[in-house]
């Protein structure tokens, strides 16, 4: 999957222009700085660089027309010319009466009406960026298998072992096996065990998490089918990884770790997973949740006094 990050990109069919701001924010930390620039800018003035051509693009960013291009095909534009098209439909889009621009920024004198007004907008955009961004395909190719799988293992660490948790306990309640490991000695020597006919899930905003990254690579070795969820589409994890599913995150900021951002994207994906495999397996989901329901809901009635 790594080493063909351009193409998978460029052989697709183009993002929407409502979807070019997303994949920005998701690939410019894979870009070089000089592609980081045309990308920021487009971005940034859309309006603007629709109306420039290709060198003046390049004069604008400081950059030269083969990185335009470059960036271009990256973002999944076959040439600059369909660029161009994309900015300008997304220019349209946000003259048509979107929302203005909030600054996520947060710092510490800021009232708590402005931290929570903050926090919502960037959880909306970092939900709105992630649905536009995610590969359909890929995620039905990934509920395809875990719906059929013997055994589903999922990893992570640190704030993406919650989330994947979260999927195991979700999966279970619906009468599939799936454990969490977040323990990286266990994930590995569970990844052991697994054939083809099984899955694994790997969690991990950096793509580069080596405790993430080594039970899926003997996963893969031992013929399961292998998922990544990463912000990193280029990142090391893909390497072991059948399916991808990128998520995007929020501008990262002092008082706001990667890893509140990227749990917030991470958990819609995980829940589009889950959906997707109830959906496909209903006839025994459906009475496996009332069953579970069932079993629990003595504890959520009120003891008499």
């Amino acid at each position: 999957m790594t080493n063909d990050l351009k193409e998978s990109f460029s052989s697709d069919s183009p993002p929407a222009p409502a979807a070019l701001a997303a994949k920005v924010r998701t690939l410019a930390p894979s870009m070089t700085r000089s592609m980081q620039r045309v990308a920021e800018a487009v971005a940034g003035d859309p309006a603007g660089c629709a109306a420039l051509t290709v060198t003046g693009l390049a004069e604008l960013t400081g950059t030269s027309e083969a990185t335009v291009v470059r960036t271009a095909r990256l973002l999944g534009y076959p040439g600059y010319r369909d660029l161009r098209l994309a900015l300008a439909g997304l220019a349209a889009h946000q003259q048509s009466g979107r929302a203005p621009s909030v600054t996520a920024d947060i710092v510490v004198d800021d009232p708590i009406a402005d931290v929570v007004a903050k926090l919502a907008y960037d959880e909306q955009q970092t939900l709105a960026d992630t649905a536009a961004g995610l590969d359909t395909v890929q995620l039905g190719a990934a509920v395809a298998a875990a719906a059929t799988a013997r055994r589903i293992d999922i990893y992570g660490v640190g704030a993406s072992s919650l989330v994947g948790q979260d999927l195991a306990q979700k999966l279970a309640r619906i009468g599939l096996i799936a454990h969490a490991h977040t323990d990286p000695h266990l994930a590995v020597t569970n990844a052991v065990q697994l054939r083809s006919g099984d899955v694994a899930i790997a969690i991990t905003h950096s793509g580069s998490t080596v405790d993430v990254i080594e039970p899926l690579r003997v996963a893969f070795d031992r013929g399961a089918t292998t998922v990544a969820i990463t912000g990193r589409p280029d990142g090391p994890v893909t390497q072991y990884a059948d399916h991808v599913l990128t998520t995007s995150t929020a501008r990262e900021s002092e008082l706001r770790p990667a890893a509140m951002s990227s749990r917030t994207s991470q958990l819609l994906v995980v829940d589009c997973l889950f959906i997707g495999v109830a959906q496909r397996t209903y006839e025994t989901a459906a009475p496996a949740l009332s069953a579970s329901y069932e079993a629990l809901a003595h504890r959520h009635t009120p003891r008499p006094r």
